[in-house]
């Protein structure tokens, strides 16, 4: 059974900077996408107005957030990408030591009766 989680983020307000971003995600590196596979991601995307960020995961049964924050902290190639990031990112208010994404609480859903 799919699960899914939401997360925001801010960008920086820098036109520049978020142009760059974009053009990051037009070809993210394999080695990220494929340590998200391994960690149980089935899908990802992500959405941008202004500079608000938003990003839907689709995970496996298998995912953990623990495992998750494991290969964060452990792949030297994801580091590498989140440092990278780090440069556009502005960090939401009220996120703890090391967060970035802040995750969203569902308050509403449409479903076909």
């Amino acid at each position: 059974m799919m699960r899914r989680f939401c997360f925001t983020l801010d960008l920086k307000n820098d036109p520049a900077l978020i142009a760059e971003y974009k053009k990051h995600h037009e070809k993210v590196w394999p080695e990220i996408a494929e340590t998200y596979r391994q960690c149980g991601i089935e899908s990802m995307e992500l959405y941008l107005l202004d500079t608000r960020m938003f990003m839907i995961m689709e995970v496996s049964e298998r995912f953990t957030f623990e495992a998750k924050a494991h290969a964060d902290r452990t792949n030297p190639r994801l580091q590498e990408w989140e440092h990278l990031m780090e440069r556009f990112q502005q960090v939401p208010a009220g996120c703890h030591d090391g967060e970035k994404w802040k995750r969203m609480e569902r308050i509403f859903t449409l479903q076909n009766a």
